[in-house]
Formats: structure tokens, C-alpha cells, sequence
């Protein structure tokens, strides 16, 4: 069946939405065509949409959900909270609680709540750039960092493109885009540029779950010590998909590590954190620079706020408490996942990229063979992707993007759910 035969209900609301939000939608990446479906619920790794209909969910509230939806500890400890209170604007217990649950988490030692993973790369950069006294910002094509004005350059293909109207030259001028896992395109690069930071995700999100090859880390951090650059890892999505994360699983220790999402809990605004060592961070500290022109600014209005912090706690508690058990079942359905896909694509002679590590995996339809966004894209075919979004659509399992799918597996998720997907993909391929 059809997707626009079973979802009738949500065309109505989208019909009614184009009147108010530009494009019907909050974001332009929940956009299917021809229409968005509506959720009212959600629970493990099932969504409902407003026609009543069930999806087995790979988007995982934008990747954030490693325990699933709705988790049971974490909805428990807000529904406590919202009787003291939400946001009170005055400092509360749960943000040191919460703070140092995340230095302990991600072994730096100080950190900042922000609103947003898009705030902490802000001010992460402006930390780099006060640290350093230098501007320019090395980041890598097909890497997603936000909306931030200072990051938003080279981030969907094609990349030469300009990434949005509105950007100005003097910002974008101060952006220097660099090859992933290309050790000696970064070098050749930066061999005669002053860089305040390199700031790099361990797997690139929107580039379709790009994995960085371990020696490509290693080398940016000696490449950083050597030249006084501050290594920034952007774990906003690796964060909590890794046990302490990305830097934990690569066994690279950066300067800076930015997070969002999950650090509030997994499912509430207000989620952000800039993590660092100590040198970097006390440029933020009021009583040690007592002059407001002498230290950076930080701040916001909902930062902190005691819903978020409880939440975020209450995620890293479970997860530390629970780690035998969730991270070698994310890593063992991750690598059924990708050991089935691999199989299926080999058997038909498709060209295809299946890439990711444990519960973050990409597919990609292209004759490219090594893991770099612009040489995976340069040579994909986006008719076939969309094809494959919109068959798995119909069958009611859902990921974006659709044509460069990041598939999130959560702990929810069970062996069924992938033998599924497998058995589709076979179908479609066998029929595309």
C-alpha cells in the first residue's frame, strides 16, 4: 500500500500547516514528499501518527533516543521534578549534580549546560578563538554543526554551494573547509594557516553516518599539539552512542567536546553542554577575570533549567549503571545490521556504501569506496535513495534523511526489528 493511501488525515493537517509555517513544516528535514506524517505518540522505538498508523522508528528523536521513547527512569524523575518546578531561572541542585556527572562521563574537567548543540559549537569556537587569539576555523566537508553563522559552510552536497542565503563574506571567509579522513589534504591545507580549531564530529551525522578512521583522529591531535590549534569533537550525536562517548571509543582525547540532545535526557529543549579542560573553560569564569571584557561570555536564559538538568542526570546515571548491558547489545545489532545489509547489496552486484559504527549506521547507493562525503556523493545515485525512503515508507519504517539516511538504533530496538529491515531491503532490491 501506498504511504498517501494510509496517512489521508496527515495531508489534511499538512494543507492546513502550509498556511502558517513556511514549507508546512519546523524543519525542513521532516519534509517527505508529498506531505509530512503527523505524530501523536511514541514509545521504545515506535511512533504513531494522527491516522493511527505504527512505525518502527531509525530517527530516534533526531538520534538523541538511545534508550527509546518514553523511557520509563527519565519520564518517572520529570514527572517528580514538574511538582517542584521547571525552570526557576535561579541556580538549583541538578545542574552540579548534572555537571559532574558529565565531566565524569566525558573525563573533562569542567563544563557549561547550553540551549542547544548549535549554542555549544558557538561558543565552543568563541573559546577556541579567546584561547588562541587567532580566527580562522578548520572544519570538514559533509560536517554538520548547526546553524551557527561561524560552522555553516560545505555542509550538503553539492559543497561548493552556498549552505544558506543570508551569510556574509567576513564570516564565511573565516571557515576553512577541510577533506575527512585525508590526513594529508589537512595538512597541505593548513600548512601555512594560523587556525584557532579544528573541530570535527568522530562520525559525520548528516553526511550519512561517516565513521573517522581512528588514525585520522590520532594524526588531528598531533597536528593540534604540534601547531597550538584547539581540537574541538563535535559529540553531539556520538555522545552517549559510545560508552563516554567518541573520545572514549577512538582513544583520542580532544581540547573541547561539545554535546546536545541526549545530555538534557534525551528528549527536552534547553539540551546542550560545552565540556573542556581547564585552561579553556576558566576563560568563562567571572571570579577569576573579574573584568566582563577580559573572559568570554556565556550564558541563556533556559540554561540549567532543572527539568533538562534532572533529565540529563538521570540519562547518564542509567547509562553507567547499565553499561554491560546496553553498549554490547547496541554494538551487536549494529554489526547484524550492517553485516545483513552488506550481504544483501553484495548477492545483487549493487553498488552501495553500507558504513557506521555500532548503533549509528548510513547506507549509500554509490560506487565510492572510501569513507569521505564528497567522493560518496560525488558518485551516488539520489534516485535510488529516494526510492528506497519511500519503499520503506510504505511499509511503515521510517529514517531520515532520505538521501542520506543516519539509521539510530536504540536499545528498544530488538533482533525482529532488523531482521525486517533486512528482509525489505532484500525485496526492494530484488524489485527496484
Amino acid at each position: 500500500m501506498d504511504y498517501t493511501e494510509f496517512s489521508k488525515t496527515s495531508r489534511e493537517f499538512f494543507e492546513k500547516a502550509r498556511k502558517y509555517l513556511p514549507g508546512g513544516v519546523t524543519y525542513s528535514i521532516r519534509y517527505v514528499e508529498p506531505y509530512p506524517f503527523y505524530v501523536v505518540k511514541a514509545k521504545g522505538s515506535r511512533i504513531w501518527d494522527i491516522d493511527g498508523n505504527e512505525y518502527v522508528d531509525y530517527w530516534m528523536a533526531h538520534g538523541a533516543a538511545v534508550l527509546g521513547h518514553n523511557y520509563e527512569p527519565i519520564v518517572e524523575a520529570i514527572k517528580e521534578q514538574l511538582g517542584y518546578g521547571i525552570h526557576f531561572g535561579w541556580c538549583n541542585e541538578w545542574e552540579i549534580k548534572w555537571a559532574e556527572a558529565v565531566c565524569r562521563w566525558f573525563d573533562m574537567d569542567k563544563v557549561r549546560p547550553t540551549n542547544s548543540g548549535t549554542e555549544a559549537n558557538m561558543y565552543a569556537i568563541r573559546l577556541a578563538r579567546a584561547y588562541t587569539k587567532r580566527r580562522k576555523i578548520g572544519k570538514f566537508a559533509g560536517g554538520w554543526h548547526g546553524g551557527y553563522d561561524g560552522l555553516h559552510k560545505a555542509v550538503v552536497y553539492p559543497y561548493d554551494k552556498p549552505a544558506s542565503l543570508g551569510l556574509t563574506d567576513c564570516v564565511q571567509n573565516d571557515i576553512v573547509i577541510l577533506p575527512y579522513n585525508d590526513l594529508d589534504g589537512v595538512m597541505s591545507i593548513t600548512k601555512n594557516k594560523e587556525l584557532a580549531a579544528i573541530i570535527v564530529e568522530p562520525v559525520l551525522g548528516a553526511g550519512g553516518a561517516i565513521p573517522a578512521e581512528r588514525d585520522f583522529l590520532k594524526g588531528l591531535r598531533e597536528l593540534c599539539d604540534e601547531k597550538g590549534i584547539v581540537l574541538i569533537f563535535d559529540e553531539v550525536i556520538t555522545g552517549f552512542r559510545f560508552y563516554k562517548g567518541g573520545q572514549h571509543y577512538y582513544r583520542v582525547k580532544p581540547d573541547i567536546i561539545t554535546t546536545g540532545k541526549a545530555v538534557g535526557g534525551q528528549y527536552f529543549p534547553g539540551a546542550g553542554a560545552i565540556c573542556g579542560i581547564e585552561d579553556i573553560m576558566d576563560l568563562l569564569d567571572h571570579l577569576k577575570r573579574k573584568n566582563f571584557w577580559e573572559r568570554v561570555f556565556h550564558g541563556g536564559t533556559y540554561t540549567g533549567n532543572a527539568l533538562t538538568m534532572r533529565a540529563g542526570y538521570t540519562l547518564i546515571r542509567e547509562l553507567e549503571e547499565k553499561k554491560d548491558q546496553i553498549y554490547p547489545y547496541l554494538d551487536s545489532l549494529g554489526d547484524k545490521f550492517m553485516k545483513g545489509l552488506r550481504d544483501i547489496f553484495d548477492e545483487h552486484e549493487l553498488d552501495a556504501l553500507v558504513v557506521g559504527v555500532s548503533s549509528m549506521i548510513g547506507v549509500h547507493f554509490t560506487k565510492a569506496k572510501k569513507l569521505n562525503p564528497v567522493e560518496i556523493s560525488k558518485y551516488k545515485d539520489f534516485e535510488l535513495m529516494r526510492k528506497y525512503h519511500r519503499f520503506m515508507l510504505n511499509h511503515k519504517i521510517v529514517y531520515l534523511s532520505v538521501i542520506a539516511p543516519h539509521l539510530f538504533i536504540s536499545t528498544a530496538h530488538t533482533k525482529e526489528d532488523i531482521d525486517e529491515f533486512l528482509r525489505l531491503t532484500e525485496k526492494f532490491v530484488s524489485t527496484r
